[in-house]
């Protein structure tokens, strides 16, 4: 295999050195070619000497540019996403240390990781050397943990990584994708940056999927993929084993979002990419271990489908912090399931509270949190400010209490 390499001086008249052609000496004889081998390949050298014919630099700097005039187009009209605001923040505006804010907005893990995760990142012997672009421990522990061979793993800077990185190996711009709200939004999101159009099918009131309207969308707009959550994202629904294979029988391949299934009681779905080649599962570090801080996803994947993601994703997308503090939290599985228990054990405790509310319908959760439908005609809007300057007032006083 040989490559040209061409030196471009003082010429409107852009050359090419094609990678097996010949350089006349004639081109330049003050600046001869030369030619020798780097690993095997053959590198070619030329240098092309100025045109007669020029044009002068004031004509080609005539109009200036805006910066925004580089950015895609579609990025123009895309909304920024709205993320959470962090402790630091939270801390400034509130007058309060990040210790003594419990933070109930983002689904974490208020328990935090594993004892052993803290001494790992005290003992870190080399934060100064690349990360391993293949995260070799990582996929193995999760091979471990999860039952599934490495080769079927992947593992990313946290989910949203791996839903961007599934959406760049997979749609061309103009593409569409299906999407079921309400859901987690970063699938519209990173669907927009992408350049996909997004097709909607809502859920029924009750949040399960419309089976029906999304066989009538698949054939209809032809769409690449779906995303689902299963525990859903706000309302924490299921999706049955039925229902799912419903859907792995439509013509779409079918990205399945596991971030909360640890609190569902029900077994991943990871070893069915096993079986079908249009599934992909993802799972999180973020809830289960306490790590969201850390960002650690990983994810199940065909064969056939991972070795293209391989191909494109970031060579060290994931810390050596990042893997290094997994690996110790899958150490100590007791410690998992334990923050687990407890977690389930409160949702229901909260629960039968929140249907003691007169004016909330509780919805029951298989995740780590409870979604609330308002009721008696009241003002959802009105009541979370209601209830947020209560809380404050709480807060000045001294006499809030937070029982976990």
């Amino acid at each position: 295999m040989s490559m040209g390499v061409s030196n471009i001086s003082n010429s409107t008249s852009l050359g090419l050195v094609k990678s097996k052609a010949k350089i006349h000496p004639t081109l330049n004889p003050q600046n001869p070619s030369c030619s020798f081998d780097v690993n095997h390949r053959r590198v070619t050298m030329g240098t092309i000497s100025a045109s007669s014919s020029t044009v002068p630099v004031e004509h080609v700097n005539q109009k200036k540019l805006g910066g925004d005039s580089f950015i895609r187009t579609h990025l123009k009209q895309l909304s920024p996403y709205q993320p959470i605001l962090p402790f630091e923040v939270l801390s400034a505006k509130l007058g309060r240390k990040p210790e003594d804010i419990i933070k109930l907005d983002a689904n974490e893990n208020p328990y935090g990781p594993p004892p052993e995760v803290l001494e790992a990142l005290g003992s870190l012997k080399f934060p100064y050397i690349y990360p391993d672009p293949e995260s070799r421990q990582l996929r193995a522990a999760l091979a471990e943990d999860s039952g599934l061979e490495s080769d079927y793993i992947l593992v990313g800077c946290g989910c949203d990584e791996l839903i961007d990185l599934i959406m760049r190996c997979v749609l061309d711009p103009g593409d569409k994708i299906l999407d079921c709200p309400p859901t987690f939004t970063m699938y519209e999101f990173d669907a927009g940056v992408n350049g996909a159009q997004v097709v909607k099918v809502p859920r029924k009131p009750d949040f399960s999927l419309n089976i029906e309207l999304i066989a009538e969308a698949v054939e209809r707009e032809k769409p690449k993929c779906i995303f689902l959550t299963s525990p859903n994202n706000p309302d924490g629904s299921i999706i049955s084993d039925e229902v799912l294979l419903k859907i792995l029988d439509m013509p779409i391949l079918v990205v399945l979002d596991e971030a909360y299934i640890e609190f569902s009681g029900l077994e991943s779905r990871m070893p069915w990419v096993k079986k079908h080649d249009n599934l992909i599962v993802l799972r999180t570090f973020s809830k289960r271990a306490g790590l969201a801080g850390l960002r650690v996803g990983y994810g199940s994947f065909p064969l056939s489908i991972i070795e293209y993601l391989w191909r494109a994703k970031q060579p060290y997308n994931v810390s050596v912090a990042a893997e290094v503090a997994a690996c110790a939290a899958l150490q100590n599985p007791k410690y998992l399931e334990m923050v687990k228990e407890a977690l389930v054990q409160e949702r229901d405790r909260l629960f039968k509270l929140l249907e003691e509310v007169p004016f909330l319908n509780p919805y029951p959760s298989y995740s780590n949190f409870i979604l609330c439908e308002v009721t008696s005609g009241m003002d959802a809007k009105k009541l979370k400010v209601i209830l947020c300057m209560i809380v404050f007032h709480l807060l000045l006083s001294n006499i809030f209490q937070v029982n976990c």
